[in-house]
């Protein structure tokens, strides 16, 4: 079994880039769900310090160690939609995360487009195929925790997505409870499958700089 915390003595680079990214790009996503939850009436998250980056905060100990050690981890903001204005409060709050990420991966893989386009020659050597390796990961793995956050399980912003959509006659069902199991398990299964989606997403949104 390869543990993620072996990149730090095998690639430290990689490792602490991954590191970098990762916790910054949770940490937004979880500020953001803060601010839009003020925004929209509520305001749990920023009475209990969840209207900052630290990852300590955002994240907590635990989720930083795995992070260390397997290369996953998790970040959570508490929020009460008693406390919401508006019917759709939820929804925004919701999705307010997962945009965020999508957002990231936009910017991470247009730095890397422009500067292929733009400044080509720069990139030759260790340094520029560092700086490449860097902003590729960071978008494409904002385009994986996108994905995932979306999914439509208990527990992912999708869910609450979903449950700010559907009637609430289909939400108590067994059918909608039975199915959220299932992909979430997919979800696990076929983890690679997401990564290469972000891969596959970055390498298109790069190629349609260069080439605009």
């Amino acid at each position: 079994m390869h543990f993620f915390i072996q990149y730090l003595w095998e690639n430290p680079r990689f490792f602490l880039s991954w590191m970098l990214f990762v916790v910054f790009s949770i940490c937004l996503h979880e500020f953001m769900h803060a601010y839009i939850a003020l925004k929209e009436g509520d305001d749990t998250a920023a009475r209990l310090g969840h209207l900052t980056l630290n990852p300590l905060k955002q994240m907590g100990i635990f989720s930083l160690i795995m992070l260390i050690l397997i290369g996953f981890c998790w970040g959570r903001v508490p929020v009460d939609p008693r406390n919401f204005r508006r019917k759709n409060s939820d929804l925004y709050v919701s999705l307010a995360g997962p945009l965020t990420n999508l957002g990231l991966f936009l910017i991470f893989g247009l730095i890397v487009g422009t500067a292929f386009k733009f400044f080509p020659e720069q990139l030759d050597g260790e340094r520029g195929g560092f700086f490449v390796s860097m902003f590729f990961n960071g978008s494409m793995m904002n385009m994986v925790l996108f994905i995932f956050n979306m999914l439509p399980v208990p527990g992912f912003d999708g869910f609450g997505v979903i449950h700010s959509l559907l009637p609430q006659n289909f939400k108590d069902t067994e059918f909608f409870k039975g199915a959220s199991i299932v992909i979430i398990m997919l979800a696990f299964v076929f983890s690679d499958k997401l990564f290469y989606a972000g891969q596959k997403a970055t390498y298109i949104l790069i190629n349609l700089v260069v080439n605009l």
